[in-house]
């Protein structure tokens, strides 16, 4: 019997109760202010896949709450969503030092909190924004340019998803053009949605050190200092 709405939830919270106190990554635990493990609906049929926290993110512990974040917004509010509709996380949790590209070793360290939210939330559609997502989720190495505005089923870890890359919100900020190119690809993304998800892979036994699902005690109110991200705020109320 799959898990109910509930479990899967408990089961959220313990991978990001897991994550905020992960040092997988030495250099990362060390610089990061926190832990910037996503935000939104638990059950949500969208999620959203960038990179990696930058400044903004890291002081909050949300994602995208910069301009790009903004921009991301009002795309979403002129197709009739809005952020607590959706769910929204990166490949890493940390913010790299310097805003530098993530090394892979840190890649590897962090992808099994992604599988496992994307197992969790049981999203129908993933919208990867910008090249190292999209890379990293079709494990190829086509760039943007090339895939944007073009949906595909893929199994991202034990789930199918309709995969589906567009620019990331903070190249528009550069490149004013991308602006509507991105509209343009929001707006497919209702129909996609509506295609209900695509057929599931038999259940395969995967290899984790993250909890498996499973009731939680109640958890202590943390300090918005050292972590500003709580249940609410992610959507796991």
């Amino acid at each position: 019997m799959p898990p109910s709405k509930q479990e899967r939830r408990d089961a959220l919270k313990a991978v990001y109760h897991q994550a905020r106190d992960c040092t997988r990554c030495p250099q990362l635990a060390a610089t990061r202010t926190t832990v910037v493990f996503g935000s939104g609906n638990a059950d949500a049929d969208l999620m959203f896949v960038g990179e990696a926290p930058g400044r903004n993110e890291d002081e909050q512990g949300l994602p995208f709450v910069g301009q790009a974040g903004k921009l991301l917004d009002k795309l979403l509010e002129e197709i009739g969503l809005q952020r607590g509709d959706v769910f929204i996380c990166n490949t890493l949790k940390c913010r790299p030092p310097g805003n530098r590209d993530p090394h892979p070793e840190e890649i590897e360290n962090c992808h099994e909190y992604l599988l496992r939210q994307v197992e969790l939330i049981e999203p129908r559609v993933i919208c990867t924004l910008g090249n190292f997502a999209t890379k990293l989720l079709r494990a190829d190495p086509t760039g943007i340019t090339r895939l944007h505005g073009r949906d595909e089923v893929r199994v991202i870890g034990t789930r199918a998803v309709r995969l589906y890359p567009i620019f990331h919100p903070a190249a528009a900020l550069y490149t004013p053009a991308n602006v509507e190119v991105l509209r343009t690809d929001f707006a497919r993304l209702p129909e996609l949605l509506a295609l209900g998800p695509p057929p599931q892979p038999g259940r395969v036994q995967e290899r984790s050190d993250l909890p498996e699902p499973r009731p939680l005690p109640d958890v202590p109110e943390l300090e918005p200092v050292a972590v500003a991200v709580d249940d609410r705020q992610m959507g796991l109320f």
